[in-house]
């Protein structure tokens, strides 16, 4: 099983960028397909981005589309989130997740992710 760490996380101001990090460790990272989700107070956790394991495909859910990219860096069993022009409703608990099943495409759907890390805090407030 891989155990997974975020960072990154911090209050910001509206229009900055921010850049999170995910470490894995244990089982051989490249092996699954791994994504960010986010979780508003008060709100269900919803799928932010995801990537396949090779890097090559990637998914974005719509309101971050062209703002947030997602990438992955396999020899250093790490998955990053760039946020740009981050907005208030940006504001969640940021988790990435790792998907050990064998499907070629992402899964959109929070359930369908094995592992998650602690989840690290991003703000975005003036």
């Amino acid at each position: 099983q891989v155990q997974l760490v975020e960072s990154g996380g911090r209050l910001v101001q509206p229009g900055d960028s921010l850049k999170l990090s995910c470490v894995g460790s244990g089982r051989s990272f490249r092996d699954f397909i791994m994504g960010w989700f986010r979780q508003a107070p008060g709100q269900e956790r919803e799928f932010v981005a995801a990537i396949s394991r090779a890097g090559g495909s990637t998914w974005y859910a719509e309101p971050v589309k062209g703002r947030l990219t997602i990438s992955r860096d396999n020899a250093k069993n790490s998955l990053y989130l760039q946020m740009n022009s981050l907005k208030p409703e940006d504001t969640a608990v940021y988790f990435c997740a790792a998907d050990y099943s064998l499907r070629v495409e992402a899964s959109l759907s929070a359930p369908d992710y094995h592992v998650w890390g602690q989840g690290t805090q991003v703000t975005v407030s003036s």
